[in-house]
């Protein structure tokens, strides 16, 4: 049973105590879960098993509610392959993968296809699924939104051990360069993810930063 708060989940995992302790580590986050260690692969199994995209009633946009699974790429391509003439993502509420590759392979398919993004009213995305939301060449959002960012951690390390420039920077760097940002905004952002929150905590962007790191395009 969890009875800590959970923010995000990741895709790597390690054991750091049989009887009491899970750490989920990954690029992007680091999570305190109190379960036993025999219920984390029915906890992941969940959130592998769980329909995130589905086509609006509309059918001018698909859909997404929930964690990014190892099937979303898969899910989102059979979609859009179905339905070439939407290209529009909306998000309910997204707040993290548990499959990090799989999160960044499809964030990149959704910018090469053109996609625009949407965080509608009340939605939510953070950690991986802010990500996802960058990759919309055009990005919008509705009322009472919340996006957040945090710094990554893996074994014994975080982000923010690394000196500006260090090589363990670059991928995530690289990913915004790939999704339309200049190197300069990429790094810009980047940095400030990683020193706005630990990887165990969240921040939560003002409308200044939401506008500085333009996250919304209009």
């Amino acid at each position: 049973m969890i009875i800590a708060e959970v923010f995000f989940f990741e895709h790597n995992y390690k054991t750091t105590d049989m009887n009491s302790k899970i750490i989920f580590t990954c690029s992007m986050v680091v999570l305190f879960l109190n379960i036993g260690c025999g219920s984390l692969p029915e906890e992941l199994k969940k959130l592998e098993d769980l329909t995130i995209f589905k086509i609006s009633n509309d059918e001018k946009s698909i859909v997404l509610d929930g964690v990014i699974n190892s099937s979303a790429y898969n899910v989102f391509k059979r979609l859009t392959d179905e339905n070439p003439q939407i290209k529009r993502l909306e998000i309910v509420n997204c707040d993290g993968s548990i499959n990090d590759d799989v999160n960044l392979k499809l964030a990149k398919y959704i910018y090469d296809k053109g996609f625009s993004t949407h965080l509608n009213d009340n939605g939510l995305v953070a950690s991986g699924g802010t990500d996802l939301f960058l990759a919309g060449r055009k990005r919008t959002k509705g009322v009472n939104t919340k996006i957040g960012v945090h710094s990554w951690a893996g074994s014994n390390v975080t982000a923010t051990d690394f000196p500006v420039g260090h090589k363990n920077h670059l991928p995530y760097i690289k990913y915004y360069v790939s999704v339309g940002f200049t190197q300069q905004r990429a790094e810009d952002f980047y940095y400030f993810t990683i020193n706005a929150a630990p990887a165990e905590g969240v921040h939560w962007m003002t409308a200044l930063e939401i506008e500085q790191y333009i996250i919304v395009t209009e």
